[in-house]
């Protein structure tokens, strides 16, 4: 089973971007132009920096991603200025491990961050089209809260959410 932990300074932004190429590549040839698909490593690096990104690896093999952040003061989806609402973004796990528990494990560690930092609730989004992953993220709690047309993206973005803790 893979290991879950931070990323860190040591670990290559070069590799991650890879990785999210692969993950995110069977949605761009479905024409999707999520931002993963193509990013440039120092796209990579500033969505790091905007909140707390884990990596699970296999064997010292880099395998998955998450990021996690707090609300944001300002967005175009307005779910995602809710206080109490943190968001994660650029989740991925390497295709050959998909189906795994990778994804799962990844997602585990991102709600434990956002409920030890006071969060009730975790939200993210993905294309309508992506219909597949709307139904995993609905399997593991989460629920449809919302829609969002991303600047510059050919798709519509369901925002699902799921509750962490009870509201205070």
């Amino acid at each position: 089973m893979p290991q879950i932990r931070l990323f860190s300074e040591s670990d290559s932004i070069v590799e991650l971007t890879s990785l999210l190429h692969r993950a995110y590549a069977h949605l761009g040839k479905l024409g999707l132009n999520y931002t993963a698909v193509d990013q440039s490593s120092e796209v990579t690096a500033k969505r790091i920096r905007g909140g707390t990104c884990y990596v699970a690896t296999l064997a010292n093999t880099l395998v998955g991603t998450i990021v996690v952040q707090p609300t944001y003061s300002k967005n175009e989806c307005e779910y995602f200025t809710r206080p109490g609402v943190a968001a994660a973004h650029q989740f991925a796990v390497e295709p050959e491990r998909q189906s795994l528990g990778v994804g799962r494990k990844l997602l585990d560690k991102a709600e434990a961050w956002a409920s030890e930092n006071g969060f009730r609730e975790l939200a993210m989004d993905t294309a309508e089209q992506a219909t597949h992953l709307i139904e995993l993220y609905s399997r593991l709690g989460y629920r449809p809260v919302g829609r969002v047309q991303w600047p510059g993206k050919v798709y519509c973005s369901v925002v699902l959410s799921k509750r962490l803790q009870p509201d205070a």
